[in-house]
């Protein structure tokens, strides 16, 4: 048994595989904020087939946790030197590992707030890359605008060198680099919104705005934030991950993580300092990554909230369960079908009949059971990105959103915090007490759940989804939510006659 550690690399079984590139010679050109699983089984995995090709040697990550939430896992890469076991679950079951290498320095913030703005300002710094979630970029739904009511904003606008948010760490690291005439860096956004590049520019912008105008300038003229599409299924690492680990390869990981093997990464070629070669291991770059963008978001991202909100409330664990259900798996493709691809365009070439039956599979993939607890939670950012964008196109062009309309309601339901089965889960969410509030104060405002604008905007005003949204609810409150998707299956229309 090993510990997985640099001392021990070379030792580690046979059937594992290593980097076989020399890790102290490795650069960290990207700063990494958010060194979750997604982040290690996506960018980081791209980051270390590079170096392992011998292409380059400066595209090396230092990883940051920005949040004392992020404290357990930075002690434990650091413990291990950056180093971590990906396993990959096929769809047959089998199962790949390779420990990933491209993680060669690890930093917490809350420890050391100056030394990781200084290492943002590093002249040798070229990318500053974020997954900080979707609710993390501190975005008011309803205006389209920084919320600056965020407490932890106002704490940074008036502690600027005490910053506790992103944008107070990039924006000291980005004074910085300007004071010392250091050029400037690219920020680039791996999260699930669309248009992530654009959104962290305005955001950051708009921040920035608040404190220092010639900063700002320097910021339009020297900072580049491409947008990107990301894509890979990386469920939440869980005990059983960690024994995997432990008994089949012999590795004493503390933070393994699992994902499937199906990867995709589409670029903006937008890099104001240079970029690694990732065009070498299958990284796609194009002029205009918002056709892939919206296909992924409002296909893959808003299928996960369907089933998540489907299952959660019939009492099913994962997302596997959900989507192997026949009613469930009928409406999901049907919404795909109906609803979310005729809002879809730009995609010469692409086969979205194909697309769509991969997801399908990738979804019912029983090996990689991805919780349902995982994907429902942060789900007030999440909407606003995966579902409400095709319910407004659909709307513009009197559509079809019936099956939208009920995924909204069942999520209402979801908020009143306990399955059909009278199982009990926690709400988590930035916004947990007011979608909870919300939804019991349905019994006497039915609208209660859609009046909340820093989700759902004025959709509240829009009878024709209201008139669908309301009856959804009215069967789910009366009937099984089996019951109800049947019907809609059958009728293709939401109906709670039995």
């Amino acid at each position: 048994m090993k510990t997985l550690n640099k001392e021990n690399l070379k030792s580690l079984p046979s059937d594992v595989a290593v980097p076989t590139y020399d890790r102290s010679a490795v650069k960290a050109s990207i700063v990494h904020v958010g060194i979750g699983g997604f982040h290690r089984a996506h960018q980081a995995f791209y980051a270390d087939q590079l170096l392992e090709k011998g292409v380059a040697r400066d595209c090396g990550i230092c990883g940051v946790g920005l949040l004392e939430f992020d404290r357990k896992i930075c002690d434990i890469l650091t413990e291990q030197d950056g180093l971590y076991t990906l396993m990959t679950k096929e769809l047959d079951g089998s199962v790949n590992a390779r420990v990933i290498g491209s993680m060669v320095e690890v930093m917490f913030a809350p420890d050391n707030k100056q030394a990781v703005i200084e290492k943002m300002a590093h002249p040798e710094t070229k990318i500053i890359s974020l997954t900080i979630t979707e609710g993390g970029y501190n975005l008011n739904e309803a205006t389209g605008e920084f919320d600056f009511e965020n407490e932890s904003i106002k704490w940074d606008l008036a502690h600027p060198e005490d910053p506790k948010t992103i944008f107070g760490f990039l924006t000291q690291a980005l004074l910085l680099r300007k004071n010392k005439g250091v050029q400037g860096c690219s920020i680039q956004s791996c999260d699930n919104i669309q248009g992530n590049g654009a959104i962290a520019r305005q955001m950051l912008c708009s921040f920035i705005g608040e404190v220092d105008n010639e900063l700002l300038e320097w910021v339009n003229k020297n900072v580049t934030f491409p947008n990107s599409m990301v894509d890979r299924i990386t469920p939440a690492t869980v005990p059983a991950d960690i024994e995997m680990v432990y008994d089949k390869f012999k590795i004493k990981d503390r933070w393994p993580v699992v994902c499937e093997s199906y990867i995709q990464w589409v670029v903006e070629d937008d890099f104001v300092s240079g970029r690694p070669a990732y065009e070498e291991v299958g990284v796609q770059f194009v002029e205009d990554v918002a056709p892939y963008e919206k296909m992924k978001l409002q296909l893959l991202n808003a299928g996960h909230s369907v089933l998540g909100m489907l299952g959660a409330r019939h009492g099913y664990n994962s997302i596997d369960e959900a989507a192997s259900d026949e009613d469930f798996s009928k409406f999901l493709r049907s919404y795909m079908d109906a609803e979310a691809t005729p809002v879809l365009s730009g995609l010469e070439g692409m086969d979205l009949g194909a697309y769509k039956d991969s997801l399908m599979a990738r979804f019912r993939n029983k090996y990689i059971r991805d919780q349902i607890s995982r994907i429902c939670l942060q789900s007030s950012a999440k909407m606003p990105k995966f579902i409400l964008p095709t319910v407004k196109s659909q709307l513009e062009g009197s559509g079809n959103f019936q099956r939208a309309a009920f995924v909204i309601a069942a999520w209402c339901k979801y908020n009143e915090g306990a399955d059909e089965k009278g199982n009990e889960y926690e709400i988590e969410d930035v916004i947990s007490e007011e979608l909870q509030a919300a939804a019991r104060r349905t019994q006497d405002d039915p609208l209660a759940f859609l009046k909340i604008e820093s989700v759902f905007g004025d959709l509240v005003h829009q009878r024709t989804f209201v008139d669908a949204y309301q009856s959804a609810l009215e069967a789910l409150n009366e009937f099984k939510i089996k019951e109800c998707v049947k019907a809609i299956n059958t009728k293709n229309t939401i109906s709670w006659e039995k």
